[in-house]
C-alpha cells in the first residue's frame, strides 16, 4: 500500500503488480523488485500531488483570493457551507478535516460565519495559520492556539456571550495534513433559545443561514446524526426550501456509533440514496466523541480509529468498501464537488463581473468627482464646474446637446406652443360663427346717418379689439407654465451638475428661482403690451389687401356652392335658401356681407401675429435671458473668494458612496487583473481544469 499524502489515502500496489510478480531467483532479485516498486509508487505519489497542485489549488485559491478582495459583498461566489442542527457533530467534521480543535461546547458555539480555507502544504513544511476578521490578521504559530484565536474573535464581532454576527471570520490553515479544501461553518440551528440568548436566536441564525444557502454557487453540506430521524432534522428542511431538487446538497451522517441496534440498515438506505434523495447523495464519517477529546486522542489516531470502525462494522463496512465512508473519503469528495462547482460557475461569474464594473462605473459617474485637497487645485475645481453647468444652461435654452444628463426643454416647449397656435385658431373659428349676430347688433347701436351700405369703421374696431382682448389671459397663462418648465428644466440640471456639494446646488437654486421671478414679470409686462399694441387696429396696406381679396374669393366661392344647391334642391321641390339672404332684410345685406369679410380678414392677421410673437417673448425671455442671466450670476460667485471652500463643502453621504463604489471598483478590477473572469488577459485565457472522478486515485 502506497499513503497519498494530502489526504492519508492509499494507493493499492496492485497498480505496479506486474513488476512484483517476476520471478524470484535470489535475495537481490527481490531487493530488486521491492526497490522498483518503492520506486514506482513515489513517483506515481509524486505525480498525483503535481497534478493536484497544478489544477486544483488554482481553482480554489481563485475563488478565496476574490473572497479575501470582498467580492463576495459584489457578487456571489462559489462556496461549500456548512449547516447543522446544533450537536449534529458539525464542529467534530471540521476539526477532523482541518486538524485543529475549534470552538466546542453546548448551545451557541459558532457564533459568525467562519471561513476556513485549508491549504495542502509539502510534507516536511511547518503548519501555519492565519486569522482576519474586520480589516485585522493575525499569525497564528500554534495549532493548539486556534480555539481561542476563534472565540476572541467572536466576542469582538458579536459581543460576549451568546449574540450572533453576520460578518465573517477567515482562517487559513497550511500543513501538509489537510486537503486542499474552504469550507464556510455557519452556526448550528437553535430551536430554543437558552438563558442570555434573544427570543428569536433561532430565527436569527435561519436568517444568516439564508443568507449563504439560498445562492445558487452555493454548495450546501447537511451534517445530520445518525441517531436521529433524517426526515425531522431542520438543516435539511431549510436545504430543501432553497434547493428542492437536492442538486447541489451533500448529506453528511456524523455519530454512527450511536446507532441503535436494529436500524443499522436505515442508515445503509440514507447513505444509498434511497430515503431523501439528494443529487450529490450522502457520505458518513466518525469523529472523535468527547470521551476520546478528553483522553486527547489525536486526529490522526482518530482517522485510524474511524478506518477501522468502518472496516470491521458489521452493516456499514459496505459503505466503506463502497467509498461512502471515512474523513479521508470525505476530504477527497468535497475537493472534488468544490472545484467542479467552480468550473461550472465561471461563465456566469464572468458575466456579474462584467456587468458589476458597468454598474459601478455608471453609478461612479453619476457621484463625480471630489474636489481636490490643494487650494489652487480647488479653486479650479470649482471654476470647471460651475462653467460646465452655465455653459449646459445656454446650451439647454439653445436647443444644443449638453454634458450634464439629457434634458430637452424644447419638446416641452413645442407641445404648449402648439397648443397656443391651437387655442388662437378655434378662437377664429368661434369669431366667425359669431360675427353676424354681433354685426347686426353693433349696426343697431353705433350706426348713426350713414345711408344703408356705408361701413361703420366703429363698429368693426369694437368688434376685432373685444376678441383680441379675450386671447390675452390665455396667453398670460401659457407664459406661467412654460416659465415654470424653465425653472424645473434649470433645477435639474443644477442637480445633475452639483451632486453632492449641497451648499452650490442651494446657490444655484435660489438664483434659479430668483431670476425665474423676474424673468416672468418682465415677460408678463411685455405680453400684456403686446395686447395693448393690438388694440390699435393696424397692419400694412398692401397685407389688409390680400388679405381682404382672399377672403373675397374664398365668399365667391361659397355662395357659388350654395346657388347650385339652391338650383338642385328646387326641381326637388325644396329650396335651400342662404343665411346671408335673410338677415334684416336686402337693404343691410351689403353692410353685413362687407363687414364681415373685412373682421374675418382683419382678425386672420393679427391673429397670425399672435400666434408667432408669444412664444417669441417667452422663449425669449423666460428661456434665453433667464440662462444668460443665470451664467452672470453665477460666474459672479467665483469673484467672491471668501465663499469658495462653504461651496465646496460635500455632502457625506455622497463622499461615502464614492468612496464604497471606488472601492468596490477596485475590487472588481483586481478580480480582472486576476483572471477572475472580467476582464482576463486575451494572452493568458482563464482555465479550470475539468475534473472526472477517476482522476482522484484512492484505492484501499
Amino acid at each position: 500500500m502506497v499513503k497519498n499524502r494530502f489526504t492519508g489515502m492509499t494507493i493499492s500496489t496492485d497498480l505496479v503488480q506486474p513488476v512484483v510478480s517476476c520471478s524470484v531467483v535470489s535475495c537481490s532479485v527481490v531487493s530488486c523488485s521491492v526497490l522498483t516498486v518503492f520506486f514506482l509508487s513515489q513517483i506515481m505519489n509524486y505525480t498525483l500531488n503535481q497534478h493536484y497542485e497544478e489544477k486544483v489549488r488554482p481553482s480554489i485559491d481563485l475563488i478565496d483570493s476574490l473572497r479575501s478582495l470582498g467580492v463576495e459583498k459584489d457578487l456571489a461566489l462559489p462556496a461549500i457551507a456548512v449547516i447543522g442542527d446544533q450537536s449534529s457533530g458539525k464542529s467534530s467534521v471540521l476539526e477532523a478535516l482541518s486538524g485543529v480543535a475549534l470552538p466546542r461546547g453546548s448551545g451557541i458555539v459558532t457564533r459568525c460565519p467562519l471561513e476556513l480555507k485549508m491549504k495542502r502544504k509539502k510534507e516536511g513544511e511547518e503548519w501555519h495559520g492565519k486569522i482576519s476578521y474586520q480589516d485585522r490578521e493575525e499569525e497564528i504559530e500554534d495549532p493548539s492556539d486556534v480555539e481561542n484565536k476563534i472565540r476572541k474573535a467572536q466576542d469582538e464581532m458579536a459581543g460576549v456571550g451568546v449574540g450572533i454576527s453576520d460578518d465573517l471570520i477567515s482562517l487559513e490553515i497550511g500543513s501538509p495534513d489537510v486537503p486542499d479544501l474552504t469550507l464556510i461553518d455557519l452556526p448550528g440551528i437553535a430551536r430554543v433559545a437558552v438563558k442570555g440568548q434573544p427570543e428569536n436566536i433561532g430565527e436569527q441564525i435561519k436568517r444568516l443561514i439564508r443568507k449563504f444557502i439560498t445562492k445558487q454557487e452555493t454548495i450546501n453540506l447537511v451534517v445530520v446524526p445518525c441517531n436521529v430521524d433524517i426526515a425531522t432534522t431542520e438543516a435539511l428542511k431549510m436545504a430543501q426550501e432553497v434547493d428542492p431538487e437536492g442538486e447541489r446538497t451533500l448529506g453528511i451522517l456524523t455519530k454512527p456509533d450511536l446507532v441503535d441496534k436494529g436500524t443499522e440498515e436505515t442508515v445503509v438506505d440514507i447513505v444509498h440514496n434511497e430515503v431523501i434523495q439528494l443529487t450529490k447523495g450522502y457520505m458518513i464519517v466518525k469523529c472523535r466523541g468527547q470521551k476520546e477529546i478528553m483522553e486527547r486522542v489525536s486526529l490522526t489516531e482518530a482517522t485510524e480509529r474511524e478506518k477501522a470502525f468502518f472496516k470491521e462494522h458489521a452493516h456499514l463496512s459496505t459503505l466503506y468498501d463502497e467509498g461512502h465512508a471515512t474523513i479521508p473519503k470525505l476530504a477527497e469528495k468535497l475537493t472534488l464537488e468544490l472545484v467542479q462547482h467552480i468550473e461550472k460557475s465561471m461563465p456566469r461569474l464572468k458575466e456579474q463581473i462584467e456587468e458589476k464594473l458597468e454598474e459601478t462605473r455608471t453609478a461612479l459617474e453619476k457621484c463625480g468627482t471630489g474636489p481636490p485637497e490643494d487650494p489652487k487645485e480647488r479653486l479650479y475645481f470649482l471654476i470647471d464646474k460651475v462653467t460646465l453647468f452655465t455653459q449646459d444652461a445656454i446650451n439647454l435654452s439653445t436647443g444644443e446637446e449638453l454634458k450634464s444628463g439629457d434634458i430637452n426643454v424644447f419638446s416641452t416647449l413645442r407641445t404648449e406652443f402648439g397648443k397656443w397656435k391651437a387655442h388662437v385658431d378655434r378662437s377664429g373659428k368661434n369669431f366667425k360663427k359669431k360675427i353676424e349676430k354681433e354685426v347686426d347688433d353693433y349696426e343697431k347701436t353705433y350706426r348713426g346717418r350713414e345711408l344703408p351700405g356705408f361701413i361703420n369703421y366703429k363698429s368693426f374696431e369694437v368688434i376685432v379689439k373685444d376678441q383680441i382682448k379675450q386671447l390675452e389671459e390665455p396667453a398670460v397663462k401659457k407664459l406661467k407654465e412654460l416659465s415654470d418648465a424653465a425653472r424645473k428644466a434649470f433645477i435639474l440640471l443644477a442637480q445633475n451638475s452639483f451632486t453632492g456639494f449641497p451648499i452650490l446646488l442651494k446657490t444655484a437654486k435660489t438664483k434659479i428661482e430668483t431670476i425665474k421671478q423676474e424673468k416672468e414679470s418682465t415677460a408678463e409686462s411685455t405680453l400684456r403690451t403686446q395686447f395693448k399694441m393690438e388694440l390699435i387696429v393696424y397692419t400694412q396696406d398692401s397685407t389688409y389687401s390680400s388679405s381682404l381679396k382672399k377672403r373675397k374669393r374664398e365668399e365667391e366661392e361659397l355662395e357659388e356652392g350654395e346657388l347650385v344647391k339652391n338650383h338642385l334642391g328646387s326641381q326637388k321641390g325644396f329650396s335651400v335658401v342662404s343665411v346671408r339672404s335673410t338677415v334684416n332684410g336686402p337693404d343691410t345685406h351689403a353692410t353685413l356681407r362687407e363687414m364681415m369679410l373685412h373682421l374675418k380678414s382683419y382678425y386672420h392677421i393679427a391673429s397670425q401675429r399672435l400666434a408667432d410673437q408669444i412664444p417669441m417673448v417667452i422663449r425669449y425671455l423666460v428661456l434665453q435671458e433667464f440662462a444668460s442671466q443665470l451664467q452672470r450670476e453665477m460666474l459672479q460667485t467665483l469673484q467672491e473668494k471668501d465663499n469658495i471652500e462653504q461651496l465646496l463643502k460635500e455632502d457625506i453621504d455622497i463622499g461615502s458612496k464614492r468612496a464604497a463604489l471606488q472601492s468596490k471598483l477596485k475590487r472588481l478590477m483586481k478580480d480582472c487583473l486576476m483572471g477572475g473572469g472580467g476582464c482576463p488577459n486575451p494572452a493568458q485565457p482563464f482555465e479550470i481544469h475539468r475534473f472526472e472522478p477517476n482522476e482522484f486515485i484512492s484505492i484501499d
